[in-house]
C-alpha cells in the first residue's frame, strides 16, 4: 500500500484529495501549513507528497527545498 502525504491548508481540497487516493487503497496523512507539512513529511516515510505552494507558515517551495536537502521522496506541487 502506497502512503502519501497531502500538504495543503484547504481542508476542503485536502478531503477530496484523501478521499479518492484512499479509494484506491492508499494510505494518506495530511498536514495543513508549511511548518507541520515539513515536521510531518521528515518523520514518516512517505511514496509520495502533495504539496501546495501557497501554505501558511512556511511557503511550498521553500518546504519543497528543504524536505530535497533530506529526502528523495517523489513530491507533485
Amino acid at each position: 500500500m502506497s502512503k502519501i502525504l497531502i500538504i495543503e491548508d484547504d481542508h476542503e481540497i485536502a478531503e477530496i484529495e484523501r478521499d479518492y487516493l484512499e479509494l484506491d487503497g492508499m494510505e494518506v496523512e495530511t498536514a495543513y501549513d508549511g511548518l507541520s507539512g515539513l515536521d510531518t513529511a521528515l518523520s514518516g516515510k512517505y511514496d509520495l507528497i502533495l504539496l501546495n505552494l501557497m501554505l501558511p507558515g512556511m511557503d511550498g517551495f521553500s518546504v519543497c527545498k528543504r524536505l530535497r536537502e533530506k529526502l528523495g521522496v517523489p513530491i507533485l506541487m
